[in-house]
């Protein structure tokens, strides 16, 4: 997950000083990614939300710099849904929840989909300073052993260090996965009409502001040589984005 993406909404049209902020609502969405290589990231997502941001009929705020007051969170890989994803979204004006959710309901892009909204204190802290841990869901099909997964799974726990490597910069860089590696669970599914078990791994990983973000890919590469057999996530679900207040709260 690459941690330096900018985030911050791309810029509104120019005109008159920007109005000050008087409500801040935190969105918590879900994403089903669409067909391969058409869902976009980094500044190209972005430009969606401000699609919608910019017919929303909401009184959206905007910075000194001509920018739409909207953060999200955490990036979410391309291929990766979301279940409870977050942003926060400012407005010049107060408006009821209904009307947010009817606002924005009507423009989001395709695959996306609004699952609350929440008044917050506008002197918050900045969202994604607060985003501390991740949690996946990752299926796995084929005909593989819970047992044994399990006990792989406890290995990386017990492990001192996880040495992996990430290309980056167009090289690679070596890094220790165990600090990102929070806690990992097991667990067999039979869905109805599927022919074969799905052993669903449970993973917990950590966003850091120096250490970076675990990748639950890197988690399952990691469990898959504890293993000494190959695993192919056929499924990888977000379900949630961990915010420091939750995470020191247990």
């Amino acid at each position: 997950m690459d941690t330096s993406t900018d985030l911050t909404a791309a810029p509104a049209e120019a005109g008159p000083a920007p109005l000050e902020a008087r409500q801040r609502w935190r969105l918590i969405f879900s994403r089903v990614p669409a067909a391969e290589g058409e869902t976009p990231t980094g500044r190209d997502y972005i430009a969606l939300w401000e699609a919608a941001l910019a017919d929303c009929g909401l009184p959206v705020a905007v910075t000194d710099a001509g920018r739409f007051r909207f953060a999200l969170a955490a990036p979410l890989p391309a291929r990766t849904s979301g279940r409870a994803e977050l942003a926060d979204l400012w407005l010049t004006e107060r408006a009821p929840a209904w009307q947010v959710r009817e606002g924005l309901d009507r423009v989001l892009a395709t695959g996306h989909a609004l699952v609350a909204v929440e008044d917050m204190w506008l002197g918050a802290p900045a969202l994604a300073g607060r985003v501390a841990a991740a949690d996946y869901r990752v299926s796995l099909r084929g005909a593989l052993d819970e047992g044994a997964i399990a006990a792989a799974a406890d290995r990386l726990l017990a492990a001192d260090r996880l040495d992996r490597e990430r290309a980056k910069g167009g090289g690679v860089k070596s890094y220790d996965l165990r600090p990102l590696l929070m806690s990992i669970a097991t667990a067999v599914e039979v869905e109805p009409g599927a022919a074969e078990e799905t052993v669903v791994v449970w993973i917990r990983t950590r966003i850091h502001p120096e250490l970076g973000s675990g990748r639950p890919e890197e988690v399952v590469a990691a469990l898959a040589e504890a293993l000494g057999a190959p695993l192919e996530a056929t499924e990888t679900i977000r379900e949630r984005l961990v915010l420091s207040d939750d995470l020191e709260g247990g």
